[in-house]
């Protein structure tokens, strides 16, 4: 990551940068969600926000696994504010044995990174936000649908406010928006593209 940053740079301003890497719970163990879906944005929010130029935006897909997280005030500024090196060994990420927990705190994790971080991107006059997709019609989300959790995933989508999957056209336009300049007062938040799913499930 630090040589991607450092050859970006080197070939001009960078103005937009987005961290979509990540591992869902049926596709890989504790360990590895831990190191790409929470060290990795760490990272990723680390090195660009050395380089990101003034007027530049960031992003990082989060999902909406992470809303459904609850951690202590001490667990979540500690996710927030560690050095991206520091992050595996907490208590909290040590004690993980179950990929679908490891993912959803990992989440969180990132919700809470970017709203620290903004204030650092600030400094340099550039903005950082997560989006938080529900179900999407992906490889991976198909795989999801498919998996253990299949039937459950099925019946938040059927009581949501749209009642469908969501697309990758729908994360891309809110991409866009969040990245473009009529987003400019925007920084440091986790927008939810996820259909209503977590609006139903809060008012069930």
């Amino acid at each position: 990551m630090a040589e991607l940053a450092d050859v970006a740079s080197a070939l001009g301003s960078v103005v937009q940068v987005i961290h979509t890497a990540g591992l869902s719970p049926v596709q890989a163990s504790v360990a590895a969600i831990v190191a790409v879906d929470l060290v990795g944005v760490a990272n990723m929010l680390e090195l660009f926000g050395a380089v990101i130029a003034p007027g530049g935006a960031g992003l990082v897909i989060s999902s909406m696994a992470g809303h459904g997280v609850e951690l202590s005030a001490e667990d979540e500024d500690a996710l927030a504010t560690l050095s991206a090196a520091e992050l595996s060994a907490l208590p909290v990420i040590q004690g993980l044995t179950e990929p679908g927990m490891a993912y959803g705190i990992a989440k969180r994790g990132n919700q809470v990174r970017v709203q620290a971080a903004s204030v650092e991107w600030g400094r340099r006059g550039a903005r950082v936000n997560s989006i938080s997709p529900g179900v999407i019609s992906t490889p991976m989300g198909q795989q999801e649908l498919n998996g253990e959790h299949g039937d459950i995933m099925r019946a938040m989508i059927e009581s949501s406010g749209t009642g469908r999957i969501g697309t990758p056209t729908d994360i891309a336009d809110a991409s866009a928006f969040l990245l473009g300049p009529t987003a400019s007062f925007i920084t440091g938040t986790d927008l939810l593209v996820d259909g209503g799913v977590v609006g139903a499930r809060s008012a069930s």
